[in-house]
């Protein structure tokens, strides 16, 4: 019961910033479009709501030689996929705390190590899937928390990396982890946990 609240008000807490960052970036590009004095203290509280949003993305898109004119729009994509991401992150947790929960309350030792290898892929399912929404956006390796998620995904994408040809400027390797995994967690799933 407190894990279901608590996915509620976390899911709740992420479909708000999504939306609140989604209305305050239509509402610049709107104020945009209405060609407001630029000076002006609509336009001005405008800028100073989305360009904490906005500029992080556009730095990178103009590293990349893309026109900072889509950065709105590439803000907006990101903020949906990162939520899409926490969502996941959260509704994986839950799910599998609440196994562990159920499997110790049963005093059951094989479901709970199950439990535990199933959350463990499932992890580690989500920060291949980090690594690779954060290379589209080239988050530089130099931050902490990205060094994190490369050195920790690099064991299963380096071997796979290796091993397939690149298409069309596309790597395979993550597709392949994210497979290997699926299997991997659908066996513990069927054989310790069931």
């Amino acid at each position: 019961m407190i894990l279901q609240r608590i996915y509620w008000l976390v899911n709740s807490a992420v479909v708000m910033v999504i939306l609140v960052t989604v209305a305050l970036v239509l509402l610049r590009f709107i104020a945009n479009l209405a060609d407001l004095n630029p000076f002006g203290w609509a336009s001005r509280t405008i800028r100073r709501l989305t360009d904490p949003l906005i500029a992080p993305v556009r730095r990178p898109l103009v590293r990349a030689g893309v026109d900072p004119k889509y950065a709105p729009l590439v803000t907006v994509l990101v903020t949906i996929l990162l939520g899409w991401c926490l969502l996941q992150f959260v509704a994986s947790a839950t799910g599998i705390l609440d196994l562990i929960l159920r499997s110790v309350a049963a005093h059951a030792i094989v479901p709970f190590i199950g439990s535990v290898i199933y959350g463990l892929l499932s992890i580690y399912t989500l920060l291949i899937f980090a690594r690779v929404i954060f290379s589209w956006v080239a988050v530089s390796y130099s931050r902490r928390w990205m060094r994190f998620i490369v050195n920790a995904t690099e064991p299963l994408l380096g071997p796979l990396r290796r091993l397939l040809p690149v298409i069309g400027g596309f790597e395979l390797s993550p597709i392949i982890a994210w497979l290997i995994l699926e299997v991997l967690k659908q066996a513990v799933f069927a054989t310790l946990i069931r």
